[in-house]
Order: structure tokens, then C-alpha cells, then sequence
């Protein structure tokens, strides 16, 4: 069980408010909505669906389960933290886990400090590090069980992703509530199966979320940068 600290810091670091830049990336959904494939609350909610159950969602579920069982051990984690940064289908997706794993760890050292977080970013130096490792290494080193913590993480990658369909589709803000409400079984599922997931088990079964992907890195008219 989650302490009241510990609530209070997973709410912080998978808050929309948390200055990582997530509310300015898709994950591929602003090209299915271009070309109609999510148009509704339904499809939508099959498209983050996709993404967290057999997408990019669930590789770095499994990451994240495997970064912080590995927080203390400075080799195994360097290794997970390089593929999974390697581990990205499109040189956009490859950005949004990037960039939001360098602004979260560089956030978190200066507002919730901890060594074990400044031993990790002094020996990446420049190297790219991504958003699922950052923060799995933020709720290790803070004493945060791994299961709520997982949880946390995938709520704030479903909650980014349908702020972005209620934007883009467009839809009404209730129909965004409905949507995360509908996909709570999802998060759920996803978390419970990464935590008795290995790394031989990482991979993907969306072709067409990689598809979207990459389309969009050539949208004539973007609103997101991924």
C-alpha cells in the first residue's frame, strides 16, 4: 500500500502540471484522426487501448517494472535504460520518450533530490534516457512500491493521450472522463501483466500505431510533435 507521501509524490510526477512536455505529443493519434480511423469516444478509447496493451505502452510497462527492480544495481540499469531507449519504432516516438525522460529526471533532481538519481544522470551524461526508466528510477529511489507506481505511470500515458483525442477529434470534456473510465480495466491489465513480464517477452503488435507514427512525421498541418 501507498504511504500519503507516496500518493502525494505519484500524483505530482504523472500530473498533467509536471513540466516534462507531455500535453505536446500524440504517440501517431493526431494522424488517426486525419485520416479518420478516431473519430469517436469508442475509437478513441481502442486506439489508447492499443497503445497501452500492445503499443509503446506496454514495452515501456515492462521497462519501467524492470528499472526499478534493478534501481540499485548501476550496470543492469544503464543496460535497460539504453534499450529502452533504443527500443522505439519512429524517430517521433523515439522525441516524446526522450525528451520527457530527460525533463522528468532533470525536474525531479532539483525538486525531489535523491543521490541515487544524480549517480544515474552523472554517469548518462548526454546519452538519451527516456521517461519510463526516469521515473521507475524516481519511485525506487523514493521508496515507492512498484505496483502503484506503475500504475501512476500508465495512468499519466492513457490520461496524455485522450487529452489529446478531446483536442483533436474534437470531443467534449465528459467524453474524455467516459473514455478514461472505460480503459481503467486496461491500465490495470497491462500493469498486472508487466510486473511478470521479462525482457524476452518485449514487443509489439500494432503495426498501424507505428504506421501512424511515422505518417505523421509528415502531416501536412500538426498541432503535436508526435
Amino acid at each position: 500500500m501507498a504511504t500519503e507521501a507516496d500518493l502525494y509524490r505519484l500524483l505530482v510526477w504523472s500530473s498533467p502540471s509536471y513540466p516534462i512536455g507531455a500535453f505536446s505529443y500524440s504517440h501517431g493519434l493526431e494522424w488517426a484522426v486525419e485520416e479518420g480511423s478516431v473519430r469517436n469516444v469508442a475509437t478513441l478509447g481502442d486506439f489508447v487501448s492499443t497503445v497501452i496493451s500492445r503499443g509503446g505502452g506496454w514495452i515501456d510497462a515492462v521497462l519501467f517494472a524492470q528499472a526499478y527492480r534493478c534501481a540499485q544495481d548501476a550496470g543492469k540499469l544503464d543496460e535497460i535504460c539504453e534499450l529502452a531507449s533504443a527500443f522505439r519504432a519512429s524517430s517521433e516516438t523515439a522525441l516524446e520518450a526522450r525528451q520527457q525522460g530527460a525533463a522528468f529526471l532533470l525536474v525531479t533532481r532539483r525538486a525531489w533530490p535523491h543521490a541515487l538519481l544524480d549517480a544515474f544522470a552523472e554517469r548518462q551524461g548526454d546519452a538519451p534516457v527516456v521517461q519510463a526508466v526516469t521515473m521507475a528510477l524516481a519511485c525506487a529511489a523514493h521508496g515507492i512500491a512498484l505496483e502503484p507506481a506503475l500504475g501512476a505511470f500508465l495512468h499519466a500515458t492513457v490520461a496524455n493521450l485522450v487529452s489529446a483525442g478531446v483536442r483533436l477529434v474534437p470531443l467534449g470534456q465528459t467524453d474524455g472522463q467516459i473514455t478514461l473510465a472505460t480503459l481503467a480495466g486496461c491500465v490495470a491489465g497491462t500493469a498486472a501483466r508487466a510486473l511478470e513480464a521479462d525482457l524476452d517477452e518485449l514487443g509489439t503488435s500494432a503495426p498501424k500505431l507505428e504506421f501512424c507514427s511515422l505518417r505523421h512525421e509528415t502531416q501536412y498541418t500538426r498541432l503535436f510533435r508526435s
